[in-house]
Protein backbone atom coordinates (compact mmCIF):
# COMPACT_ATOMS: atom_id res chain seq x y z
CA UNK A 1 0.00 0.00 0.00
CA UNK A 2 2.55 2.10 1.19
CA UNK A 3 4.43 1.57 -2.60
CA UNK A 4 1.41 2.43 -4.11
CA UNK A 5 1.21 5.78 -2.40
CA UNK A 6 4.51 6.83 -4.06
CA UNK A 7 3.15 5.48 -7.25
CA UNK A 8 0.50 7.64 -6.88
CA UNK A 9 2.94 10.68 -6.03
CA UNK A 10 4.82 9.95 -9.19
CA UNK A 11 1.62 9.25 -11.64
CA UNK A 12 0.66 12.92 -10.61
CA UNK A 13 3.68 14.22 -11.36
CA UNK A 14 4.12 12.46 -14.88
CA UNK A 15 0.75 13.69 -15.85
CA UNK A 16 1.58 17.31 -14.93
CA UNK A 17 4.71 17.74 -16.78
CA UNK A 18 3.00 15.92 -20.10
CA UNK A 19 0.45 19.06 -19.31
CA UNK A 20 -2.86 17.81 -18.24
CA UNK A 21 -4.39 20.19 -15.60
CA UNK A 22 -2.92 20.48 -12.58
CA UNK A 23 -5.98 20.57 -10.33
CA UNK A 24 -7.99 17.78 -12.13
CA UNK A 25 -5.14 15.73 -12.08
CA UNK A 26 -4.42 15.74 -8.47
CA UNK A 27 -7.87 14.95 -7.58
CA UNK A 28 -8.85 12.87 -10.26
CA UNK A 29 -6.11 10.78 -10.15
CA UNK A 30 -5.65 10.49 -5.91
CA UNK A 31 -9.54 9.73 -6.59
CA UNK A 32 -9.26 6.90 -8.81
CA UNK A 33 -6.62 5.66 -6.43
CA UNK A 34 -8.16 5.99 -3.49
CA UNK A 35 -11.43 3.57 -5.34
CA UNK A 36 -9.05 1.36 -6.34
CA UNK A 37 -7.00 0.74 -3.14
CA UNK A 38 -8.81 2.24 -0.02
CA UNK A 39 -11.87 1.48 1.73
CA UNK A 40 -14.93 3.47 0.73
CA UNK A 41 -15.40 4.26 4.67
CA UNK A 42 -12.76 6.60 4.55
CA UNK A 43 -14.23 8.69 2.24
CA UNK A 44 -16.16 9.94 4.56
CA UNK A 45 -13.35 12.31 6.43
CA UNK A 46 -12.67 13.71 2.77
CA UNK A 47 -15.49 16.64 2.91
CA UNK A 48 -14.71 18.11 6.49
CA UNK A 49 -10.82 18.23 4.88
CA UNK A 50 -12.09 20.25 1.71
CA UNK A 51 -14.27 22.12 4.21
CA UNK A 52 -11.83 22.99 6.48
CA UNK A 53 -9.38 24.66 3.54
CA UNK A 54 -12.16 26.36 2.74
CA UNK A 55 -13.03 27.94 5.70
CA UNK A 56 -9.68 28.81 6.70
CA UNK A 57 -8.95 32.69 7.96
CA UNK A 58 -5.75 32.91 6.57
CA UNK A 59 -6.37 32.06 2.63
CA UNK A 60 -8.56 34.80 2.50
CA UNK A 61 -5.51 37.05 2.48
CA UNK A 62 -4.64 35.56 -1.47
CA UNK A 63 -7.57 37.05 -3.12
CA UNK A 64 -7.17 40.40 -1.23
CA UNK A 65 -3.21 40.66 -1.91
CA UNK A 66 -3.95 39.44 -5.73
CA UNK A 67 -5.98 42.43 -5.90
CA UNK A 68 -3.78 44.18 -4.22
CA UNK A 69 -1.22 43.95 -6.94
CA UNK A 70 -3.51 44.13 -10.45
CA UNK A 71 -4.71 47.14 -9.31
CA UNK A 72 -1.69 48.50 -8.27
CA UNK A 73 0.07 47.61 -12.28
CA UNK A 74 -3.16 49.53 -13.22
CA UNK A 75 -2.30 52.93 -11.16
CA UNK A 76 1.01 54.00 -13.16
CA UNK A 77 2.93 53.15 -10.19
CA UNK A 78 5.80 51.68 -11.69
CA UNK A 79 6.30 53.65 -14.54
CA UNK A 80 6.69 56.95 -11.86
CA UNK A 81 8.98 54.54 -9.61
CA UNK A 82 11.25 54.11 -12.62
CA UNK A 83 11.44 57.41 -14.17
CA UNK A 84 12.18 58.85 -10.40
CA UNK A 85 14.65 56.58 -9.57
CA UNK A 86 16.17 56.32 -13.42
CA UNK A 87 17.07 60.04 -12.43
CA UNK A 88 18.24 59.96 -9.03
CA UNK A 89 20.17 57.12 -10.06
CA UNK A 90 21.50 58.76 -13.82
CA UNK A 91 24.83 60.48 -12.74
CA UNK A 92 25.95 56.58 -11.68
CA UNK A 93 26.97 53.80 -14.11
CA UNK A 94 24.48 51.17 -14.05
CA UNK A 95 22.54 53.70 -12.41
CA UNK A 96 19.42 52.79 -14.91
CA UNK A 97 19.99 48.98 -13.87
CA UNK A 98 20.11 49.93 -9.61
CA UNK A 99 16.81 51.66 -10.17
CA UNK A 100 15.41 48.95 -11.35
CA UNK A 101 16.30 46.26 -8.67
CA UNK A 102 15.22 49.14 -6.28
CA UNK A 103 11.78 49.87 -7.78
CA UNK A 104 11.51 45.69 -8.37
CA UNK A 105 11.85 45.97 -4.55
CA UNK A 106 9.50 48.42 -3.85
CA UNK A 107 6.51 46.49 -6.67
CA UNK A 108 7.57 43.52 -4.35
CA UNK A 109 6.82 44.94 -1.34
CA UNK A 110 4.02 46.56 -2.88
CA UNK A 111 1.93 43.74 -4.97
CA UNK A 112 3.78 40.08 -4.17
CA UNK A 113 2.81 39.35 -7.77
CA UNK A 114 5.53 38.38 -10.16
CA UNK A 115 4.25 37.65 -13.60
CA UNK A 116 2.77 41.46 -13.33
CA UNK A 117 6.11 42.84 -11.75
CA UNK A 118 8.46 41.03 -15.06
CA UNK A 119 6.04 41.99 -17.21
CA UNK A 120 5.37 45.67 -16.37
CA UNK A 121 9.24 46.61 -15.65
CA UNK A 122 9.74 44.79 -18.97
CA UNK A 123 7.85 46.65 -20.89
CA UNK A 124 8.59 49.89 -19.19
CA UNK A 125 12.69 49.72 -18.44
CA UNK A 126 13.90 47.31 -21.06
CA UNK A 127 13.55 49.08 -24.09
CA UNK A 128 14.96 52.32 -22.48
CA UNK A 129 17.80 50.87 -20.83
CA UNK A 130 18.89 49.21 -24.44
CA UNK A 131 18.57 52.56 -26.33
CA UNK A 132 20.72 54.43 -23.35
CA UNK A 133 23.79 51.54 -24.53
CA UNK A 134 23.04 48.67 -21.83
CA UNK A 135 24.25 45.29 -22.65
CA UNK A 136 20.91 43.01 -23.68
CA UNK A 137 22.82 40.42 -21.04
CA UNK A 138 22.98 43.16 -18.02
CA UNK A 139 19.18 44.83 -18.78
CA UNK A 140 17.19 41.38 -18.86
CA UNK A 141 18.99 39.76 -16.29
CA UNK A 142 18.63 42.86 -14.00
CA UNK A 143 14.80 43.10 -14.78
CA UNK A 144 14.21 39.30 -14.42
CA UNK A 145 15.79 38.72 -11.25
CA UNK A 146 14.26 42.66 -9.67
CA UNK A 147 10.80 40.88 -11.11
CA UNK A 148 10.99 37.85 -9.00
CA UNK A 149 11.38 39.68 -5.57
CA UNK A 150 7.65 39.35 -5.15
CA UNK A 151 8.57 35.81 -4.00
CA UNK A 152 10.21 36.27 -0.82
CA UNK A 153 9.73 40.29 0.01
CA UNK A 154 6.27 40.16 2.54
CA UNK A 155 3.83 40.35 1.43
CA UNK A 156 4.14 37.30 -0.80
CA UNK A 157 0.97 35.03 -2.09
CA UNK A 158 3.96 32.41 -2.04
CA UNK A 159 4.30 32.95 1.90
CA UNK A 160 0.69 32.72 2.79
CA UNK A 161 0.25 29.16 0.87
CA UNK A 162 3.68 28.10 2.58
CA UNK A 163 2.08 29.39 5.64
CA UNK A 164 -0.97 27.59 4.84
CA UNK A 165 0.40 24.10 3.84
CA UNK A 166 3.71 24.23 6.87
CA UNK A 167 0.86 25.41 9.21
CA UNK A 168 2.79 28.25 10.57
CA UNK A 169 1.84 32.23 11.21
CA UNK A 170 1.90 33.77 8.02
CA UNK A 171 2.54 36.58 10.20
CA UNK A 172 5.69 35.14 11.36
CA UNK A 173 7.35 34.34 7.86
CA UNK A 174 6.55 38.19 6.46
CA UNK A 175 8.88 38.74 9.36
CA UNK A 176 11.11 36.25 9.02
CA UNK A 177 11.16 37.19 5.17
CA UNK A 178 12.26 40.74 5.23
CA UNK A 179 15.78 40.92 6.08
CA UNK A 180 16.69 37.74 3.58
CA UNK A 181 14.69 40.32 0.81
CA UNK A 182 16.85 43.38 2.01
CA UNK A 183 20.03 41.66 2.01
CA UNK A 184 19.20 39.89 -1.71
CA UNK A 185 18.88 43.12 -2.98
CA UNK A 186 21.83 44.96 -1.27
CA UNK A 187 23.27 41.38 -3.07
CA UNK A 188 22.17 42.26 -6.57
CA UNK A 189 22.50 46.11 -6.26
CA UNK A 190 26.05 44.95 -5.30
CA UNK A 191 26.91 42.96 -8.46
CA UNK A 192 25.37 45.44 -10.53
CA UNK A 193 27.74 48.12 -9.42
CA UNK A 194 30.76 45.81 -9.53
CA UNK A 195 29.89 45.06 -13.02
CA UNK A 196 29.22 48.82 -14.54
CA UNK A 197 32.61 49.74 -12.76
CA UNK A 198 34.32 46.89 -14.61
CA UNK A 199 32.49 46.78 -17.91
CA UNK A 200 31.80 50.55 -18.23
CA UNK A 201 30.50 50.92 -21.63
CA UNK A 202 27.80 48.26 -21.35
CA UNK A 203 26.06 50.20 -18.67
CA UNK A 204 26.52 53.97 -19.11
CA UNK A 205 25.08 56.94 -16.70
CA UNK A 206 22.67 59.19 -18.60
CA UNK A 207 23.19 62.27 -20.52
CA UNK A 208 23.68 65.44 -17.77
CA UNK A 209 21.52 67.28 -20.17
CA UNK A 210 18.23 64.89 -19.12
CA UNK A 211 18.92 64.85 -16.03
CA UNK A 212 19.17 68.28 -15.54
CA UNK A 213 16.05 68.98 -17.69
CA UNK A 214 14.33 66.38 -15.30
CA UNK A 215 15.93 67.79 -12.09
CA UNK A 216 14.26 71.34 -13.41
CA UNK A 217 10.62 72.90 -12.02
CA UNK A 218 8.81 70.21 -9.72
CA UNK A 219 11.68 67.85 -9.18
CA UNK A 220 10.49 67.89 -5.24
CA UNK A 221 6.94 66.95 -5.96
CA UNK A 222 7.74 64.38 -7.86
CA UNK A 223 9.80 62.56 -6.37
CA UNK A 224 7.28 62.48 -3.22
CA UNK A 225 4.39 61.48 -5.37
CA UNK A 226 6.38 59.00 -6.79
CA UNK A 227 7.79 57.71 -3.31
CA UNK A 228 5.53 58.71 -0.47
CA UNK A 229 2.33 56.90 -1.50
CA UNK A 230 3.94 53.43 -2.44
CA UNK A 231 5.68 53.55 0.92
CA UNK A 232 2.89 54.73 2.88
CA UNK A 233 1.24 51.64 1.50
CA UNK A 234 4.07 49.22 2.35
CA UNK A 235 3.74 50.92 5.61
CA UNK A 236 0.44 50.03 6.57
CA UNK A 237 0.32 46.84 5.31
CA UNK A 238 3.75 45.37 6.83
CA UNK A 239 3.40 47.97 9.25
CA UNK A 240 0.47 46.96 11.06
CA UNK A 241 1.53 43.11 10.69
CA UNK A 242 4.56 43.87 12.59
CA UNK A 243 3.32 45.87 15.38
CA UNK A 244 0.42 43.00 15.63
CA UNK A 245 -2.06 45.49 14.76
CA UNK A 246 -3.76 43.42 12.27
CA UNK A 247 -3.43 39.67 11.28
CA UNK A 248 -2.04 39.12 7.62
CA UNK A 249 -5.48 38.45 6.84
CA UNK A 250 -6.82 42.03 7.46
CA UNK A 251 -3.43 43.87 6.51
CA UNK A 252 -4.34 42.35 3.08
CA UNK A 253 -7.79 44.00 2.87
CA UNK A 254 -5.97 47.38 3.71
CA UNK A 255 -3.64 46.54 1.22
CA UNK A 256 -6.18 46.09 -1.30
CA UNK A 257 -7.88 49.45 -0.21
CA UNK A 258 -5.13 51.16 -0.36
CA UNK A 259 -4.21 50.41 -3.55
CA UNK A 260 -7.50 51.25 -4.88
CA UNK A 261 -7.47 54.85 -3.08
CA UNK A 262 -3.59 55.00 -4.87
CA UNK A 263 -5.12 54.48 -8.11
CA UNK A 264 -7.45 56.90 -8.06
CA UNK A 265 -5.23 60.10 -6.43
CA UNK A 266 -3.19 58.59 -9.60
CA UNK A 267 -6.09 59.62 -11.78
CA UNK A 268 -6.20 55.84 -13.64
CA UNK A 269 -9.27 54.67 -11.64
CA UNK A 270 -12.43 53.90 -13.77
CA UNK A 271 -14.91 51.53 -13.37
CA UNK A 272 -13.48 49.76 -16.58
CA UNK A 273 -9.87 49.55 -14.18
CA UNK A 274 -12.05 48.21 -11.80
CA UNK A 275 -13.99 45.57 -13.76
CA UNK A 276 -10.51 44.29 -15.33
CA UNK A 277 -8.83 44.32 -11.80
CA UNK A 278 -11.71 41.92 -10.28
CA UNK A 279 -12.05 40.00 -13.32
CA UNK A 280 -7.99 38.72 -13.52
CA UNK A 281 -8.27 38.39 -9.29
CA UNK A 282 -11.27 35.90 -9.75
CA UNK A 283 -9.27 33.95 -12.38
CA UNK A 284 -5.93 33.58 -10.24
CA UNK A 285 -8.04 33.29 -7.10
CA UNK A 286 -10.04 30.35 -8.53
CA UNK A 287 -6.99 28.79 -10.37
CA UNK A 288 -5.11 28.76 -7.02
CA UNK A 289 -7.94 27.24 -4.92
CA UNK A 290 -9.38 24.69 -7.47
CA UNK A 291 -5.40 23.97 -7.59
CA UNK A 292 -5.92 23.69 -3.14
CA UNK A 293 -8.63 21.31 -3.59
CA UNK A 294 -6.84 19.11 -5.74
CA UNK A 295 -4.04 19.22 -3.32
CA UNK A 296 -5.79 18.15 -0.28
CA UNK A 297 -7.55 15.61 -2.00
CA UNK A 298 -4.09 14.31 -3.09
CA UNK A 299 -2.84 14.72 0.38
CA UNK A 300 -5.31 12.95 2.32
CA UNK A 301 -5.02 9.69 -0.05
CA UNK A 302 -1.51 9.68 -0.08
CA UNK A 303 -1.53 9.56 3.81
CA UNK A 304 -4.43 7.26 4.27
CA UNK A 305 -2.46 4.98 1.85
CA UNK A 306 0.55 5.56 4.51
CA UNK A 307 2.99 7.30 2.15
CA UNK A 308 4.03 9.85 4.74
CA UNK A 309 4.62 6.93 7.18
CA UNK A 310 6.33 4.83 4.62
CA UNK A 311 8.75 8.36 3.76
CA UNK A 312 10.05 8.88 7.21
CA UNK A 313 10.77 5.12 8.01
CA UNK A 314 12.78 5.05 4.33
CA UNK A 315 14.31 7.91 5.69
CA UNK A 316 15.16 6.76 9.05
CA UNK A 317 16.98 3.86 8.33
CA UNK A 318 18.84 5.26 5.83
CA UNK A 319 20.29 7.17 8.41
CA UNK A 320 19.75 10.30 6.64
CA UNK A 321 20.78 13.81 8.79
CA UNK A 322 18.04 16.22 9.30
CA UNK A 323 20.62 18.28 6.89
CA UNK A 324 21.15 16.22 4.52
CA UNK A 325 17.58 15.20 3.96
CA UNK A 326 16.91 19.02 3.85
CA UNK A 327 19.61 19.65 0.80
CA UNK A 328 18.18 17.04 -0.93
CA UNK A 329 14.43 18.01 -0.67
CA UNK A 330 15.86 21.95 -1.73
CA UNK A 331 17.85 20.16 -5.05
CA UNK A 332 14.01 18.34 -6.07
CA UNK A 333 12.17 21.64 -5.68
CA UNK A 334 14.93 23.17 -7.86
CA UNK A 335 14.70 20.69 -10.40
CA UNK A 336 10.58 20.86 -9.90
CA UNK A 337 10.84 24.59 -10.52
CA UNK A 338 12.19 24.54 -14.13
CA UNK A 339 9.12 22.24 -15.16
CA UNK A 340 5.88 23.35 -12.89
CA UNK A 341 4.88 26.32 -11.39
CA UNK A 342 5.27 27.28 -7.63
CA UNK A 343 1.80 27.07 -6.74
CA UNK A 344 2.07 23.21 -7.56
CA UNK A 345 5.25 22.17 -5.82
CA UNK A 346 3.67 23.95 -2.44
CA UNK A 347 0.56 21.83 -2.60
CA UNK A 348 2.37 18.75 -4.30
CA UNK A 349 5.50 18.20 -3.05
CA UNK A 350 5.27 20.65 0.34
CA UNK A 351 2.81 18.55 2.37
CA UNK A 352 4.34 14.84 1.33
CA UNK A 353 7.55 16.94 3.02
CA UNK A 354 6.48 18.78 5.35
CA UNK A 355 5.75 15.62 8.47
CA UNK A 356 9.19 14.17 7.77
CA UNK A 357 10.33 17.92 8.43
CA UNK A 358 8.43 17.59 11.25
CA UNK A 359 9.59 14.03 12.36
CA UNK A 360 13.20 15.69 12.56
CA UNK A 361 12.05 18.61 15.12
CA UNK A 362 13.50 21.51 12.38
CA UNK A 363 12.04 25.09 12.53
CA UNK A 364 9.29 24.84 9.88
CA UNK A 365 10.04 29.38 9.72
CA UNK A 366 13.05 28.44 8.48
CA UNK A 367 11.84 25.92 5.95
CA UNK A 368 9.18 27.91 4.66
CA UNK A 369 11.88 30.73 3.99
CA UNK A 370 14.06 28.13 2.07
CA UNK A 371 11.68 27.43 0.00
CA UNK A 372 10.23 30.30 -0.81
CA UNK A 373 13.96 31.40 -1.94
CA UNK A 374 14.43 27.98 -3.62
CA UNK A 375 10.85 29.02 -5.90
CA UNK A 376 12.57 32.38 -6.58
CA UNK A 377 15.99 31.02 -7.68
CA UNK A 378 13.59 28.15 -10.04
CA UNK A 379 11.27 31.10 -11.56
CA UNK A 380 14.86 32.72 -13.06
CA UNK A 381 16.77 29.10 -14.07
CA UNK A 382 16.95 28.38 -17.38
CA UNK A 383 15.56 26.64 -19.77
CA UNK A 384 12.45 26.82 -17.93
CA UNK A 385 12.05 29.97 -15.75
CA UNK A 386 8.90 31.33 -15.90
CA UNK A 387 10.39 34.71 -15.24
CA UNK A 388 12.02 34.41 -18.38
CA UNK A 389 9.37 33.42 -20.30
CA UNK A 390 7.49 36.75 -18.70
CA UNK A 391 10.16 38.88 -20.15
CA UNK A 392 10.82 37.24 -23.52
CA UNK A 393 7.15 37.77 -24.32
CA UNK A 394 7.55 41.30 -23.97
CA UNK A 395 11.34 42.16 -25.15
CA UNK A 396 12.51 43.94 -28.21
CA UNK A 397 12.78 41.33 -31.42
CA UNK A 398 16.51 41.88 -31.19
CA UNK A 399 16.66 40.38 -27.54
CA UNK A 400 17.35 36.82 -27.98
CA UNK A 401 16.65 33.85 -25.36
CA UNK A 402 20.60 33.57 -25.67
CA UNK A 403 20.66 37.07 -24.30
CA UNK A 404 18.55 36.34 -21.25
CA UNK A 405 20.24 33.01 -20.54
CA UNK A 406 23.49 34.62 -20.13
CA UNK A 407 21.94 37.82 -18.76
CA UNK A 408 20.55 35.83 -16.02
CA UNK A 409 23.21 33.14 -15.07
CA UNK A 410 25.04 35.44 -12.79
CA UNK A 411 22.16 36.28 -10.65
CA UNK A 412 21.20 32.75 -10.20
CA UNK A 413 24.11 31.84 -9.08
CA UNK A 414 24.15 35.19 -6.26
CA UNK A 415 20.19 32.61 -5.61
CA UNK A 416 22.11 29.77 -5.10
CA UNK A 417 24.99 31.40 -2.85
CA UNK A 418 21.84 33.21 -0.76
CA UNK A 419 20.24 29.95 -0.43
CA UNK A 420 23.44 28.19 0.94
CA UNK A 421 24.18 31.24 3.44
CA UNK A 422 20.32 31.20 4.63
CA UNK A 423 20.61 27.13 5.14
CA UNK A 424 23.98 27.13 6.99
CA UNK A 425 23.39 30.54 9.06
CA UNK A 426 19.97 30.26 9.83
CA UNK A 427 20.43 33.25 12.46
CA UNK A 428 19.88 35.61 9.51
CA UNK A 429 15.95 34.83 9.16
CA UNK A 430 15.65 35.17 12.83
CA UNK A 431 16.51 38.24 13.08
CA UNK A 432 12.99 40.05 13.83
CA UNK A 433 10.64 37.27 14.91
Amino acid sequence: MELLALLLFVSIFILILYGYPVSFTLGGISIIYALCFLDPSSFSALPPRIMGVMSNYVLLAVPLFIFMGIMLEKSGLAESLLETMAMLFGKVKGGLAISVVIVGALLAASTGIVGATVITMGLISLPTMLKRGYAPELATGTIAASGTLGQIIPPSVVLVLLGSVLNVSVGNLFKAALIPGLLLVTIYILYIAIYSYLNPEKAPAMPAEEIAAFRGEGFGRRVVEAFVLPLLLIVAVLGSIFAGIASPTEAAAVGAMGATILTIIQRKFSLKILQEVMSQTTFLTCMVFVILLGATTFTFVFREMGGDQYLIEVIENANLSPMTFLILVMIVVFIAGFFIDFIEIIFIIVPVVAPIFVQFEMDLIWIGILLAVNLQTSFLSPPFGFSLFYLKGVAPPEVTTGHLYRGIAPFVVIQVIFLLILMFFPKVIHMLI
